[in-house]
């Protein structure tokens, strides 16, 4: 980017925040300019100030963009191998407490606490009885998509090899063509609700918070004040759990300890 073009993405970047009512400040630059450059793509627009004036007479661009800059790309069992290394946990997360309270955070179109649902029903030394999964995004839209519980095969997600950690996932998803349906079952143990992971307040006493493919995209800045959000909502020895790539703060390290640093499996000091 020259210094032209960095100026126009600058005045850009401040529209957004200014006019489209999204947090641009929380999130690097080179992940917005990614966002951003797809949307100029499909638009056929060539330059950041060009595609600034169609945001400033389009409201479909603008819901669009708002959408795509939505931090949403998930799958079921992303990383099967970290999911795998979560069933111990859960296993003794249900064997020594009467409710076990998970967060995933950000949730965003719903397939990771629906995977997490699904491992607990699906394992039998996991007692799901037991399991309750609260599941929050900013994004309100997307949330009403997630509490439908509905995804499609195309052609670059496979929802059938997604559910390839699942003995027989016919058990909890529905398939009609390259329609998957989550059943009520899975449904009933996660309740989705609105939350802003930076500026909203901590919850409350959670055994297992899932925060993870979240910090790649947030600017170092607001990294601390969200794990201060999630220390403050996990009991005292409950569980964390990161994306694969992410590291936790300097700050926070002493208030965590690896159980699979390998995996990104933290536990509350």
């Amino acid at each position: 980017m020259n210094k032209g073009s960095e100026r126009t993405f600058n005045d850009l970047v401040e529209f957004i925040g200014e006019e489209m009512d999204f947090e641009s400040g929380f999130y690097n630059d080179s992940y917005l300019d990614r966002r951003i450059t797809a949307r100029m793509r499909r638009t056929d627009t060539e330059d950041y100030q060009t595609y600034q004036r169609l945001l400033e007479r389009d409201d479909g661009e603008r819901e669009e963009l708002l959408d795509s800059l939505s931090i949403n790309v998930t799958s079921f069992f992303r990383n099967p191998d970290a999911w795998e290394r979560l069933r111990p946990v859960l296993r003794e997360l249900t064997e020594n407490n009467r409710r076990v309270r998970l967060w995933s955070a950000p949730s965003a179109d719903g397939r990771e606490p629906y995977s997490a649902a699904m491992l607990a029903l699906d394992d039998p030394e996991i007692d799901a009885r037991r399991v309750e999964i609260t599941a929050t995004d900013i994004n309100a839209d997307i949330l009403e998509e997630a509490r439908k519980g509905t995804y499609a095969t195309s052609q670059t997600t496979d929802i059938a090899d997604e559910l390839e950690p699942l003995d027989d996932y016919t058990k909890y998803i529905e398939q009609d063509g390259d329609t998957f349906q989550v059943r009520d079952q899975v449904k009933e143990m996660v309740t989705f609700e609105q939350h802003d992971l930076i500026r909203g307040d901590p919850k409350r006493d959670f055994d297992l918070v899932f925060c993870r493919n979240l910090l790649i995209y947030i600017d170092s800045e607001f990294k601390v004040p969200i794990f201060e959000t999630i220390r403050g909502s996990l009991r005292e020895g409950g569980y964390l759990m990161i994306g694969m790539t992410e590291t936790l703060p300097a700050e926070c390290r002493d208030s965590f300890d690896a159980v699979d640093k390998r995996h990104r499996i933290y536990r509350r000091v």
